[in-house]
């Protein structure tokens, strides 16, 4: 089955084929035919699943053949993330590049000027963060009186990250007559309630849940000491099959204390965390999609939207609390069919942290007993 087996026009089919994109994805597979058709719709997916082409595909279809012409917004795509919209309006410049509509992703940390002076010449698709979104509605910027479309991506996140107050003030300035489709990794209590609340009957489509990791991907734990994790990490990135490796660390803090030790150990290295500029974050970002800087250390919050090609290496330098981040994590390795791989470190005080995340996954990962050089 490609794309246009499932209804896809000319322009948009131009465009993916261009990308050397002809076979959909599972989730863009069942999701493009029912958003066409315009009911609403939950979709629960995990990253590196297509699913932004599942919303933005249709989305951009059906505009493109609305015969009337206007100058306010008449989508909205709701994101947790700044880095996550800027991927989603970069995903959509190609998707559309053969077609008359404009886009736009605004979010906080920035200036406002470039984003209002955009707005006011007419934007069709509008990607926001709910914080910026409030604030140029709250300005008389933002008009959400002509939205015939709604997505919320990464519900489950934009909870987490408390936007659920922001986004009940988004949900009254909009039509009710609309159509609406809310996308998650997971499927929470919370996330149910809130897909009643705004979905009239939609459609449900699970593919590939989270408790899942990509087959391609391999994964490795390695057990050490905490304070052997340095050294480690020093001596693999050293390495020369290292030359693009992604790093999570717990916190911040722990993002820019690594960074540091990396870069005495001559290891070149960046960091990008929610402390950081926006300005910081995107040159940080793109000097390591480049390839000019091989190691990037991000929080998880900040690696939300993080969508880089034939990504090889993900490391865990610390495990996460919640297991359904792990998969987050690695799966922004082994994208698009690709293989990669996961190498996570584990110390003694982490050991029930790595129980939880085997149970989530249905399997032991492979393990590794580090030997470690003291004279370092």
């Amino acid at each position: 089955m490609n794309f246009k087996d499932i209804g896809v026009i000319a322009p948009i089919l131009s465009a993916l084929e261009e990308k050397g994109y002809v076979q959909p994805t599972e989730i863009q597979k069942q999701a493009i035919p029912v958003v066409l058709s315009g009911k609403d719709l939950i979709g629960c997916a995990q990253t590196g699943t297509g699913k932004t082409g599942a919303f933005a595909i249709p989305i951009l279809q059906s505009l493109s053949k609305q015969k009337e012409k206007s100058f306010k917004t008449r989508a909205l795509i709701l994101v947790p993330t700044r880095e996550l919209a800027i991927q989603i309006d970069q995903n959509i410049s190609f998707y559309a590049k053969n077609l008359s509509l404009s886009h736009l992703a605004i979010f906080g940390g920035v200036p406002q000027k470039k984003q209002v002076d955009a707005i006011r010449k007419g934007v069709d698709v509008l990607i926001a963060t709910p914080g910026r979104l409030m604030d140029l509605v709250g300005q008389g910027i933002v008009h959400l009186d002509a939205v015939k479309c709604l997505v919320l991506d990464e519900a489950d996140n934009m909870l987490d990250m408390g936007f659920i107050h922001d986004i009940k003030r988004i949900l009254a300035k909009i039509p009710k007559n609309r159509q609406s489709l809310l996308f998650s990794a997971t499927m929470p209590t919370a996330i149910r309630k809130l897909a009643a609340d705004i979905l009239t009957n939609p459609k449900e489509i699970s593919v590939t849940p989270v408790s899942s990791t990509v087959e391609k991907i391999n994964q490795m734990v390695m057990f050490m000491e905490k304070k052997q994790k340095p050294i480690v990490l020093s001596d693999l990135l050293n390495q020369k099959e290292y030359k693009q490796t992604l790093v999570f660390t717990r916190t911040k803090h722990g993002a820019d204390r690594l960074a540091k030790s990396l870069i005495k150990k001559n290891v070149n290295s960046v960091c990008i965390h929610g402390n950081k500029s926006q300005n910081a974050r995107q040159k940080a970002l793109a000097l390591f999609k480049a390839g000019e800087i091989p190691v990037l250390i991000a929080t998880d919050i900040a690696a939300r939207g993080i969508d880089i090609k034939e990504l090889p290496h993900v490391i865990n330098y610390d495990l996460p609390d919640d297991p359904e981040t792990y998969v987050h994590r690695i799966g922004r390795t082994g994208r698009a069919g690709k293989s990669g791989h996961a190498i996570s470190f584990c110390s003694p005080e982490e050991r029930q942290l790595l129980q939880k995340i085997e149970k989530l996954i249905g399997f032991k990962i492979d393990s590794k007993k580090e030997k470690i050089n003291n004279n370092k």
